[in-house]
């Protein structure tokens, strides 16, 4: 008798790094003027934050706009910091021709919290878009449908959250040395919706494990799917 042994799956990915802040006089232009926005925005919050107090937190949309606003001043702060490590690589590149070790991995870190941060601003200003047209008969009419189903909206993801969580460790501590999609906890969730979109191939479970391998992806069908 003998015991699975785990093993480490070695990762490589290529980052991509431009070291140009603005590639034209658009993007300088649209930055200014979002910079702008977000100043104006910030003391109309703070003035609103200091009449209402915490009853600023009450409201659905203060949370969007602080969302935004954070986000885009936080990723700010991360563009400028970014910009002055992009100066002093080059000019450490050009005063060693290149002849030096540069370790780009807290830069390609921070490049993708910026990322994030950009993702972020973009949600929280497309959920900010829908109150420009609340006046639409149709969404109107959506987001009443919302509110009357609300309670029944969350239990059911409250319930689904669980199954879900309990399936994805599951595939995660079974398959994570065996299954390339299984070898995180995010590239195992990510598996697992494909799964429910009914996008998947049965066969890495069943060279994982002859029997767990599709015993698991049965019953995960079976609950979640069906």
């Amino acid at each position: 008798m003998c015991a699975r042994s785990s093993s480490v799956v070695a990762e490589t990915r290529f980052e991509s790094l431009n070291f140009y802040v603005f590639t034209s006089l658009t993007q300088l232009v649209c930055t200014i003027i979002y910079i702008g926005f977000i100043i104006y925005f910030l003391i109309i919050e703070i003035k609103l934050l200091i009449k209402l107090k915490l009853k600023y937190f009450y409201e659905f949309w203060s949370i969007i706009q602080v969302g935004i606003i954070s986000c885009s001043i936080t990723s700010i702060i991360i563009y400028i910091w970014r910009f002055k490590e992009y100066n002093r690589l080059s000019s450490l590149f050009q005063q060693t021709n290149g002849y030096t070790y540069i370790n780009l991995e807290m830069i390609v870190y921070v490049d993708d919290v910026l990322t994030s941060l950009l993702g972020f601003c973009c949600f929280f200003g497309t959920i900010k878009f829908i109150k420009f047209i609340r006046f639409n008969k149709s969404l109107r009419i959506f987001v009443q449908t919302l509110k009357y189903v609300t309670k029944d909206i969350i239990s059911f993801s409250f319930m689904f959250s669980i199954v879900f969580m309990s399936f994805l460790s599951l595939f995660y501590l079974l398959f994570n040395s065996n299954i390339e999609s299984c070898s995180s906890l995010l590239s195992t969730a990510q598996m697992l919706f494909e799964i429910t979109l009914m996008n998947f191939d049965a066969t890495d479970f069943t060279g994982a494990d002859p029997f767990l391998g599709p015993f698991c992806f049965s019953i995960f069908i079976i609950i979640v799917v069906f």
